[in-house]
């Protein structure tokens, strides 16, 4: 069987690079996208290379960065805009083959296996690739390749990131360039793991892939092999355009704009993102039974705080079931410190077209009540209609409507 050619396109500091994009006048000057420091979301979450080459690196404060390069331009997030392009480049990519996997939002897997005879081969469609999104976008992309996603992604992180042409390709012959690197450069290995790691003596990937499989599982089960399997280059794993299609939870997440301490405050912003997770749900036509929910304490140098879910008797999509056992969990597990963020998901998901009822409960009732929200939402948007609890100092609903994961749009 000939071996597939796979592809991982990365853009190049994909947030700053659209800001420059957008505004000529940033071309030539350091720029960051920053979250607010107001809002306690001060920090770098993209930097073009003329910043990087002042140190300044992603997700670390903005103070820090602002110290580093004094004139360093610095540009809120507009996710909305960031959205529309990555969808535009993945249409670029469609051109190429039907076979695109995002993998982020400025990460997409593109199988090229069967546009070999027509386009040309893996160099020549790379470089197309290339020239057609800086062309439509003016954004440049860096492609790794491979014969599986693992060593695409690997190729483009360690090798085509810093080539001068920004392509990549790790093959069986050249397997001993990724092999000699540092086993933290390896995909799937995070600081923690490459602190174990370096525990039991392996420093470079290379010293992984040659590693007895039995230690790795005794050490770590099946994560053992996979990462045995992931640096000797092997994923089984297919370019799938249905990675989305089911989903296993549904869950919204916030970073408070300062530390929340009171009991009632907490219960505001919990109640705000329980409406939010039982509306996805509904959007996505599904309903579940598992709550879960978190907090992490404002203390960084003593972290405080608890991830703890729960079972419900019947599968749900209405938010006031999802608060109800969140509370229960904050008010069974909280430690009383304050909190500098709060999280809560639905899990366990199944289609809501067919599942069982309580025959003892008010389902209709609150079947029609979600089907208004849910028109009045739709037609007016996300402030049109919510709790007056949201009104107070504690409320974050109108907010976050400004949002798209986390920061405005």
């Amino acid at each position: 069987m000939k071996e597939k050619v796979i592809f991982l396109a990365d853009i190049q500091s994909f947030y700053a690079s659209v800001e420059k994009v957008k505004n000529d006048a940033y071309r030539n000057q350091p720029l960051v996208v920053a979250g607010d420091p107001e809002r306690r979301s001060g920090i770098i979450l993209a930097a073009c290379p003329l910043a990087k080459n002042f140190g300044i690196k992603t997700a670390e404060p903005l103070w820090q960065a602002q110290n580093k390069c004094p004139e360093l331009v610095i540009v809120k997030p507009h996710m909305q805009d960031y959205i529309n392009v990555s969808l535009a480049i993945s249409q670029i990519m469609e051109q190429f083959t039907d076979l695109v996997e995002p993998f982020s939002i400025d990460e997409q897997f593109l199988d090229i296996s069967g546009s070999l005879k027509i386009f040309g081969n893996e160099y020549i469609i790379a470089h197309k690739l290339q020239q057609k999104i800086l062309n439509e976008t003016g954004l440049y992309a860096r492609v790794g390749i491979g014969k599986n996603k693992i060593l695409a992604k690997m190729a483009c992180d360690n090798f085509a990131k810093k080539n001068e042409n920004g392509i990549f390709k790790l093959d069986g012959t050249n397997m001993d360039e990724l092999w000699k690197l540092p086993i933290g450069k390896m995909f799937g290995v995070g600081r923690r793991m490459e602190k174990h790691l370096q525990g039991m003596g392996i420093f470079t990937i290379g010293q992984l892939a040659n590693s007895p499989i039995k230690i790795l599982k005794k050490r770590w089960g099946i994560n053992g092999e996979v990462l045995w399997q992931t640096a000797n280059g092997i994923d089984y794993s297919p370019v799938t355009v249905k990675t989305f299609d089911q989903q296993k939870a549904i869950g919204h997440q916030m970073t408070l704009p300062r530390d929340y301490s009171e009991l009632e405050e907490i219960k505001i912003v919990l109640l705000e993102l329980c409406t939010e997770v039982a509306r996805r749900c509904r959007v996505k036509g599904y309903m579940g039974t598992t709550v879960s929910f978190g907090v992490r304490g404002a203390d960084f140098d003593f972290p405080t705080g608890f991830n703890r879910q729960i079972s419900l008797p019947i599968p749900t999509s209405f938010d006031l079931d999802i608060f109800k056992a969140a509370y229960d969990l904050l008010l069974k597990h909280w430690d009383k410190q304050p909190i500098r963020s709060l999280g809560v998901s639905l899990s366990n998901l199944q289609t809501s077209d067919c599942y069982q009822i309580d025959l003892f409960d008010n389902y209709l009732d609150r079947e029609k009540l979600n089907r208004a929200l849910d028109a009045i939402w739709d037609k007016y948007g996300r402030t049109a209609i919510y709790r007056a609890s949201s009104l107070t100092k504690s409320g974050q609903a109108s907010e976050r409507a400004k949002k798209i994961g986390g920061h405005y749009k």
